[in-house]
């Protein structure tokens, strides 16, 4: 059996919503008849995955997974950055959708709520209100606002609601409101690779400075933060950061110390064995949770990752499904596996 803390999602209704918009971010055909998703500076394709709840059961059900942890799909987080008078009936819209699928299909699935960003109060008043809906677990927030302690703070309201629900905080990559992105544009040179990779990790790796490094968290002990891709490159950086700390700083105590001892989560989504083997040796087994991304060929690949991985059986159990139970368990029911699997 398996809990997956990682699956994007896009209700259908929000999407139907965006077709109405004729102002980014909305959903149009361009000239050669296709549906897009403007964005502003950029369009996608509307891709067929992502909102059809029969083709992500039968996927879950084929791979093992007993729960799916739902979250908005990344490009249709642009919401979240919108006037809170514009956004905060999409994030409304898109709460509701999310939580209605969890009380059709009890204990398969669960959902990070999605918060218009550019008013605060706004943020957490739709966050206590998603709270109270079958099914939501937590809220999920942009990378670029944990890469600084001090760019932190300016979500601490969300932390404080956080720890007053014991509820959990999706950290995944992604921009705070009129900010630049993607950081690197499409005219240059293997620009998929520099974002959906080189960028996002090191981001990710900031974000896990900030939130292990210093004591930001400290005053919310009862909120359950998750970040996803192994928490960035730490794993293979730490070396590097303990040899700089022993000749920068030897009073202080040893980055890898702090990072091990942190309340921090981290998905394994999208990395393989060995990787998986550097997260379990730096944070230890129980930090670490299953995640792929929510699509087929993700969970085929950070399955294999996962039983391929020199960690233990101890350790396995506790990614593929006992942390995810420790994390969540108090918030909504949780799929079991089937009698005879069991």
């Amino acid at each position: 059996m398996k809990i997956d803390m990682h699956a994007h999602w896009r209700p259908a209704a929000l999407i139907d919503a965006l077709r109405a918009r004729s102002a980014a971010p909305c959903i149009r055909r361009n000239a050669a008849g296709t549906e897009v998703l403007c964005m502003g500076n950029a369009e996608e394709p509307l891709a067929q995955a992502f909102d059809d709840a029969a083709t992500r059961l039968e996927e879950m059900d084929r791979e093992g997974i007993t729960t799916g942890v739902l979250s908005l799909l990344g490009s249709f987080s642009w919401i979240e950055r919108l006037p809170a008078a514009d956004g905060l009936p999409l994030a409304r819209l898109a709460n509701d959708s999310l939580s209605a699928l969890c009380r059709r299909h009890p204990g398969r699935f669960a959902a990070y709520a999605c918060v218009p960003l550019t008013d605060l109060g706004v943020a957490v008043a739709e966050f206590e209100r998603a709270m109270t809906l079958p099914g939501m677990i937590g809220v999920q927030l942009p990378a670029s606002g944990f890469t600084s302690r001090q760019a932190a703070l300016r979500l601490r309201p969300l932390l404080e609601a956080a720890n007053r629900r014991r509820a959990a905080v999706f950290v995944h990559w992604g921009p705070l409101p009129g900010e630049a992105w993607p950081h690197v544009g499409p005219e240059t040179d293997n620009a998929r690779r520099r974002n959906g990779t080189l960028d996002m990790q090191a981001t990710l790796s900031s974000v896990m400075v900030t939130l292990c490094l210093t004591d930001l968290l400290d005053p919310f002990p009862e909120a359950r933060v998750h970040v996803h891709n192994l928490g960035g490159n730490i794993p293979y950086e730490i070396e590097r950061m303990d040899h700089r700390s022993l000749l920068d700083s030897p009073a202080e105590e040893l980055p890898s110390k702090r990072f091990a001892r942190a309340p921090v989560y981290v998905d394994c989504n999208s990395f393989g064995p060995r990787a998986i083997e550097a997260a379990t040796r730096l944070y230890g087994a129980d930090r670490i949770v299953f995640g792929t991304d929510g699509t087929a060929f993700g969970c085929q690949w950070s399955t294999r990752a996962v039983e391929e991985a020199e960690i233990g059986a101890d350790a396995r159990a506790k990614i593929l499904h006992g942390n995810a139970r420790r994390m969540l368990g108090h918030l909504v029911a949780l799929g079991q596996a089937p009698a005879a699997a069991a």
